[in-house]
Parts: structure tokens; C-alpha cells; sequence
């Protein structure tokens, strides 16, 4: 009877205890905040998924204990300098496109988008959530940037691109030509190998260039996005599901700041990153669907929506099978990745 009073005594005190140090305000004040900068534009609706309902989660999944502040693509500062501002500590870290390191590192262009590779998101998802995509990140970031600088928490992509287009291109015959707006690198490299000339726009510049035909089509953005932006409407023939981009997020932080997370805050960030970025290819896809299903039915925008044959996907996987390659050649990094690409979609027998 002696040690169950004392059993129960020991038990309200550790109870009192707990919710003393629930309760105590040194918990407001051991709070951290990251800023992160992603690289969503502020109109869309990925960027207010992330900071309208994900970016809540994470401060009540740690009772207020870790809080991210986020930015949309280039408020804080230029998209490709996000990683001097982390290392410099104006920022805490990034959700950006890996492609924009291309220029430091070939081995980037393969981690970012590998171009008309994977049949979607979900499958490359599998590369970086349960392969070796993550591992390979963090390599290229320590080459590139220097060891002990950067932490990667995850990667993965969370849609495929649709295509919009000013004229109907139903194949790869249809490239040869054309005027397409590419990002630098993979993309804008596959594009020229099927016979178009690219130029790389920036994102804010499409709209105008379509309507005044400085291009016939451009590597963009979801099916939603180009909607919602009014490029279907100057440029009718969308095409979608996407033939080409997959473009790849880092959500990484500064070294220094994970190693001031508790391993718990840790684990916490690792698992917001997954659930929201799963969250944000569900949604995506969702939108996306919805929308060409209505404009299909003629109760939407008029549209025609153009959808390549299998065989012209694999004819244009076939091209970009070749730029995979020559590309894996630029660096031993380089090389790393396409082989770790390669086996595993061998191993899922995407190839």
C-alpha cells in the first residue's frame, strides 16, 4: 500500500511536471523559426498550400517548438542564389528546383529533371522518398557548396508539367522548327535534339511572348497553373498529361540550423516535408484532372487538348535517353546519378 502511495505520488509529480513544461513559456522562447524561400510564385496554389495549411502543421505538430516562415520564387532574393543566402544566413534554407545548379554541376541536371524519364511523379517520388535520390542530393550539395554547409531533408517532384502551345504539336515531328520556350539544361537540350529551337524566358515573361509569337510553346507549369494564368486561352492547344518536365525540389536548410534542431524537431521536419509534398502532387494532379475534364466536356475553355500517342512518348523518351547520357559524361557526379537512375528504373521496370 506504502509504494503504490508513493508510486502515485511519484506519477502526479512527473504529470505536474509534464504539463509545467507544456505550459512553461520557455518553450515561446526556445522556439525556432526557418525562412525558407521555395520556388512557387506567390499567384499559385502550391505556394498557398505550403503557407496556408502545411506551414500551421509543423508549428502545432511541435507545439510551437519549430515554425517556417515561407517566401515565394525570388521575394527574398534571385532563385539561383538561394544557397548564398542560406550559407550567409539571410535565409534558412530552400524548396527550389535543383535544375537552377545545373550551371555549377551537371550532375544536377540529372538529379532536377530528368527529362521525359519518369511516367510521373509518383514513380520518381519513389527514387527520392525510398531510393537513393536524397543521398545522391546531399552529395552533389557538398561538392558543390562545400561539406558541412548544407543539410538535405528531402527531394522530389510533385507534377508533370503540361505544355502550352500557340499550334497543335502532336508528336515529335511536330517540334521540328518550333520556336519553344526551356529552361537551361536538360530540358531545352531534348527539345533541340527533336528539332526546335529553344529560348529560355523567364517564368514572367511567357504570357507576353506567346501573344506575340516570339514563341510557339513553352516548358511551363501544371494544367491548373496555365489556366488559371490565361495561357490556354492565347495558346490553344495544351498538352497534357506532360511529355517532358518533372522538375525535382531540395527542401534543404543550413547545417548550422539542423544541428541545432533536437532529434525530435528533426523527425518532424523530415516527416512535414514528405506528407506535404505528397499533399501538393494529390492536389495537383486533382486540379489538374477536374479542369481538363471540364474543358474536354465543352463547358470550359475552348481548348484542344493534345495528347501524344504512346509511341510518340517513347520516341521522344528515346531522344532524351540519348541527352541522359551525353549529359552523364560531363562529370564522375554526373555519371553517379544517371547510373543510380538508370538501375533504378530498371529495377521498376520503367525502362
Amino acid at each position: 500500500e506504502e509504494h503504490m502511495k508513493r508510486s502515485g505520488k511519484l506519477l502526479s509529480t512527473f504529470v505536474l511536471a509534464s504539463m509545467v513544461a507544456v505550459a512553461s513559456p520557455a518553450f515561446a522562447a526556445d522556439s525556432v523559426t526557418i525562412k525558407i524561400q521555395t520556388s512557387d510564385r506567390a499567384g499559385d496554389e502550391t505556394f498557398r498550400i505550403q503557407k496556408e495549411e502545411w506551414a500551421p502543421k509543423l508549428e502545432a505538430m511541435t507545439n510551437g517548438r519549430l515554425k517556417i516562415e515561407l517566401f515565394s520564387d525570388s521575394q527574398v532574393v534571385p532563385r539561383k542564389e538561394t544557397i548564398p543566402a542560406i550559407t550567409a544566413g539571410v535565409l534558412g534554407g530552400h524548396i527550389t528546383s535543383m535544375e537552377y545548379h545545373s550551371g555549377l554541376e551537371p550532375g544536377f541536371a540529372l538529379l532536377g529533371n530528368l527529362v521525359a524519364g519518369y511516367n510521373s511523379p509518383d514513380q520518381e517520388q519513389m527514387f527520392y522518398f525510398d531510393g537513393p535520390g536524397v543521398a545522391l542530393a546531399q552529395e552533389g550539395y557538398d561538392l558543390v557548396f562545400g561539406k558541412g554547409k548544407i543539410h538535405v531533408i528531402g527531394a522530389g517532384p510533385y507534377n508533370r508539367e503540361a505544355f502550352v502551345a500557340k499550334v497543335p504539336i502532336r508528336g515529335v515531328a511536330d517540334m521540328e522548327g518550333k520556336k519553344l520556350r526551356a529552361p537551361e539544361g536538360l530540358v531545352a537540350e531534348v527539345f533541340r535534339r527533336a528539332g526546335a529551337s529553344t529560348v529560355t524566358t523567364p517564368v514572367s515573361e511567357v504570357y507576353t511572348a506567346l501573344e506575340k509569337g516570339v514563341i510557339d510553346g513553352a516548358d511551363n507549369s501544371s494544367y491548373y497553373n496555365n489556366r488559371a494564368n490565361g495561357m490556354n486561352r492565347i495558346a490553344p492547344y495544351p498538352i497534357w498529361p506532360g511529355i517532358h518536365s518533372q522538375a525535382v525540389h531540395s527542401f534543404v536548410v543550413s547545417q548550422k540550423t539542423w544541428d541545432s534542431l533536437t532529434p525530435d524537431l528533426q523527425a518532424a521536419l523530415e516527416v512535414w516535408w514528405e506528407w506535404m509534398y505528397t499533399k501538393k502532387r494529390h492536389v495537383t494532379d486533382m486540379n489538374d484532372r477536374e479542369l481538363v475534364a471540364l474543358d474536354k466536356s465543352g463547358k470550359g475553355e475552348k481548348v484542344e487538348i493534345v495528347d501524344w500517342s504512346l509511341e510518340e512518348r517513347l520516341k521522344l523518351r528515346k531522344i532524351a535517353e540519348g541527352a541522359w547520357l551525353d549529359f552523364s559524361k560531363k562529370s564522375p557526379f554526373a555519371e553517379k546519378v544517371y547510373n543510380a537512375h538508370i538501375e533504378f528504373m530498371t529495377k521498376l521496370a520503367l525502362l
